[in-house]
């Protein structure tokens, strides 16, 4: 489906990553993808390596995946790195997984700075442990004034108490005389959503062969383009994502309204 679609952009084939960009990058480019990186563990499990080996590799995922929507010219790029139900898995693994932010921050800065990237996080920070934390802010702070792609790290996050933390504000505003009940909208909740200072999501990809939200960004989702995909995330590559985006470019957003269609 994927060069079917290329072929019929340029009739002729695709040989190239950059050739692939290229052609892409003639069509609307999502403003903000978000990926949900799933399937590190089964792919460790099908080499008979440990799941932390799975782990290793999505890290080299995302670093290429980050190369190349910074040189497709995606303005955000948020990655569902560690859920607030992540917590239950094995010690050591989290142990592990917590640890990975540090080893990638650190390796992948200079690039960073090079490439004009900024790093954020939405989740709950101060629950996550002392050297996450600083691998963390430490890079947020070096980037801060980068200007081009926003890198955003989903971390410790949770769809539903994204959620709930706007209302607890709302309520909050409501209680000190500053908001009125019926004044509260779908605005008023933007607002206090982690992601109110970016764009919602054009494109949301999942790896893995899953077909579900797994409580993430249940609120910017809801207009978002979803593309599902059996690939493993540490098999991920550029061509997937140019293909994800070739795939979007065909949809017509009509955002509950019939645009691009007959309106009688």
């Amino acid at each position: 489906m994927f060069k079917k679609l290329l072929r019929k952009k340029t009739n002729s084939k695709v040989t190239t990553i950059n050739e692939s960009v290229d052609l892409v990058k003639e069509d609307k480019i999502p403003s903000h993808i978000a990926i949900i990186m799933d399937g590190n563990g089964r792919w460790a499990k099908k080499r008979a390596l440990p799941r932390i080996a799975g782990h290793h590799e999505g890290m080299k995922t995302v670093r290429k995946i980050t190369r190349c929507a910074c040189d497709l010219g995606v303005k955000v790029l948020t990655l569902y790195a560690f859920s607030t139900e992540n917590w239950k898995r094995p010690k050591s693994e989290v142990e592990f997984l917590m640890r990975l932010p540090e080893q990638f921050l650190n390796s992948f800065l200079p690039e960073l700075m090079e490439r004009n990237i900024r790093i954020e996080m939405i989740g709950v920070m101060e629950t996550l442990p002392s050297h996450t934390q600083k691998a963390l802010k430490y890079a947020m702070n070096a980037t801060k004034d980068n200007t081009g792609l926003v890198l955003n790290f989903a971390m410790n996050y949770g769809g539903r108490a994204e959620i709930v933390m706007a209302i607890q504000q709302l309520m909050k505003q409501v209680e000190e005389g500053e908001l009125a009940i019926d004044d509260i909208d779908e605005a008023c909740v933007n607002q206090y959503v982690m992601t109110s200072h970016l764009p919602e999501p054009d494109l949301l990809i999942r790896t893995s062969g899953e077909v579900r939200l797994s409580n993430f960004m249940l609120w910017q989702l809801a207009y978002t383009e979803l593309w599902f995909t059996d690939i493993h995330w540490p098999d991920f590559d550029e061509q997937c994502l140019v293909e994800a985006i070739s795939v979007y470019q065909t949809r017509n957003r009509r955002y509950g309204g019939l645009k691009g269609e007959e309106t009688n």
